[in-house]
C-alpha cells in the first residue's frame, strides 16, 4: 500500500493544511483508537504528548475526540519531550501513545507521531493500517462506551526521573557551568530542572515558549545563539536540543559545535571499553561521516548503517540486539535507557564522561577527522518528482563515476518536507562541490 499521510516520523505538514487539519487530526484519532482497541470490553488508554506550538492546542483537542469517540480513555500529558511519551507509555500500561510535534520544524508546522505499547514507534506496516482505517472510516462506540480524558499533572516529573536515574549513581555536577538551550520547545522546563537537581550551574537559553518561537535562532538546527553564550559566560559546555528534545546537538568551552557522529564515537568508544557495547556495533543512518566509520573500524567496532530515519535505527537496533545508535543530526538511542532518540539523556552521557576524566568539553568532542562532506537541499512543489527527470538521473550517475572509489553519493527525499537532500562526502573537496552544485542544479531545473 503507497502511503499518503505517514512518512518517516509520523504525520507532518503545516498547521491548517492538509494533511495536518483538525479534521485529518479527528479521523486520525478515530482510525488509532479503533486499530488499538482491537478487543470488546476492558480499558483501553492512551498517552498524549505535546510541544510548545500554538496549534498544539487544536491539535490535542482534535485527537482527543477522535480517540474518545471510539471507546479510548485519553491522558493529557501537556508539554514534554517526545521520549517521554516513549517512557510514560509501557509505564501507565497506555495501550498507544501519541506526540504531537513537527520536532525541529518551524513553528508553522506539526506533526503527529505514534507509540507503540512497548514505548517504541510503530512500524510502516502498522501505521499503514491506520492509514488504511482514516481512508475507510470507523465506526463509533455507541454512547455508553465513549472514552474519557483526563489532564496527568505529574508526567514530567516521572520523566525528569527516569532521566536521571541513566546518570551514574552518586555522580555530581557540581562546580560544572552548563549552557542548555532548550528550543523554546518541549524540555523548557525538564531540561534545566535535571541539569540544576544534579549540581550544575545552569545558564538557559530558548526557555520562554510563546507558541510561535519554537526553533526560532536556537535550539540543535540553529546552535550559535547557544555557542555565543558559552563562549560569554565562560561555560564548560553547551547543551542544544531541538524542539520536542529527542535530539541534541553540543558545543564545547570554545565555542565548537559537536554533531550526533562525534557523540556517538564517543560514547561507543567509552562503552565498548566497559564492555556494554552489545556486538561492538553502533548502528547509525546512511547519513554519518565516513570519519566516523573509520573510528570505529580502528577500534575493532562495527557501523551498522540504516535508512534515514531514528525509528529504522531502532528498529535494527531491536532486531540484532544492539543497544546504542543514532543519527549525524544528533537522535542518540540508548536502549538500555530509552526507546527512542532522548537529547538530555545523550547529554548527559557526556557530562559524566567530563567528570569522569576531567577531560574538557573540546578533547572529548573531537574523536575523529570528518570527511569533507556537503549537503545541499532543494525545495519543489507538491506533485513534482525531479529525481525522476532524465537530466537528473544522468547528473547523478556522472556523479557517482566522479566519486567511485574517492567518496561516496547519496541523494533522497526528506520524508519530514518537501525538499530532496544532496549529500556527498569526499578527501577533494572541490570535487565535491562540483558534483554536488551539478545536481543541484539539475534538480532546481526540474522542480522549475
Amino acid at each position: 500500500m503507497t502511503r499518503k499521510l505517514f512518512g518517516t516520523d509520523g504525520v507532518r505538514g503545516t498547521a491548517n493544511m492538509h494533511p495536518m487539519t483538525a479534521q485529518m487530526a479527528l479521523a486520525i484519532g478515530a482510525a488509532a483508537g479503533r486499530y488499538f482497541r482491537r478487543e470488546a470490553g476492558g480499558t483501553h488508554r492512551v498517552v498524549i504528548g505535546k510541544d510548545t506550538r500554538l496549534s498544539g492546542y487544536m491539535f490535542e483537542t482534535a485527537l482527543t475526540a477522535g480517540l474518545t469517540s471510539t471507546g479510548m480513555n485519553v491522558l493529557l500529558l501537556g508539554p514534554v519531550p517526545t521520549p517521554a511519551v516513549g517512557l510514560l507509555t509501557p509505564s501507565m500500561r497506555a495501550d498507544v501513545g501519541i506526540m504531537i510535534s513537527a520536532s525541529h520544524n518551524p513553528a508553522h508546522d506539526n506533526g503527529i507521531k505514534f507509540f507503540g505499547p512497548d514505548g517504541f514507534k510503530l512500524s510502516d506496516e502498522a501505521e499503514a493500517e491506520i492509514e488504511a482505517l482514516v481512508e475507510k472510516g470507523v465506526e463509533p462506540a455507541q454512547a455508553g462506551n465513549i472514552g474519557r480524558a483526563k489532564r496527568i499533572d505529574d508526567g514530567r516529573f516521572r520523566y525528569q526521573e527516569r532521566v536521571k536515574s541513566s546518570f551514574p549513581h552518586g555522580m555530581r555536577l557540581d562546580g560544572m557551568k552548563v549552557v542548555i538551550d532548550c528550543a523554546n520547545g518541549a524540555a523548557y522546563r525538564a531540561a534545566p530542572e535535571v541539569l540544576w537537581e544534579l549540581g550544575a550551574e545552569v545558564i538557559p537559553v530558548g526557555t520562554h515558549p510563546n507558541g510561535l518561537n519554537i526553533n526560532d535562532q536556537c535550539g540543535s538546527t540553529k546552535p550559535q545563539t547557544a555557542a555565543e553564550t558559552v563562549v560569554a559566560h565562560g561555560a564548560d559546555v553547551g547543551i542544544c536540543l531541538d524542539g520536542d528534545a529527542d535530539r541534541v546537538i553540543l558545543i564545547d568551552e570554545k565555542g565548537t559545535v559537536a554533531d550526533g557522529d562525534q557523540i556517538m564515537a564517543l560514547m561507543a568508544g567509552r562503552w565498548a571499553e566497559e564492555d556494554r557495547l552489545a556486538g561492538g556495533t553502533l548502528v547509525a543512518t546512511v547519513m554519518s561521516n565516513l570519519g566516523l566509520e573509520r573510528y570505529l573500524g580502528d577500534r575493532g567496532l562495527t557501523l551498522a548503517r540504516t535508512k534515514v530515519g531514528d525509528r529504522y535505527v531502532v528498529e535494527m537496533m531491536r532486531a540484532r540486539g544492539f543497544n546504542l545508535g543514532g543519527e549525524q543530526s544528533g537522535h542518540i538511542v540508548m536502549t538500555d535507557f530509552a526507546t527512542t532518540g532522548d537529547g538530555l539523556m545523550a547529554g548527559l552521557q557526556f557530562l559524566a564522561e567530563m567528570v569522569r576524566t576531567g577531560q574538557p568539553a573540546s578533547r572529548l568532542a573531537r574523536n575523529f577527522e570528518p570527511v569533507p562532506q556537503l549537503l545541499k537541499n532543494v525545495r519543489f512543489d507538491a506533485g513534482q518528482t525531479p529525481l525522476d527527470a532524465a537530466s537528473v538521473r544522468g547528473a547523478i550517475a556522472e556523479a557517482e563515476a566522479q566519486l567511485s572509489g574517492r567518496g561516496r553519493l547519496l541523494i533522497r527525499k526528506s520524508g519530514t518536507e518537501p525538499l530532496i537532500r544532496v549529500m556527498a562526502e569526499c578527501e577533494d573537496e572541490a570535487l565535491l562541490a562540483q558534483v554536488v552544485d551539478g545536481i543541484v542544479a539539475e534538480v532546481q531545473a526540474a522542480a522549475g
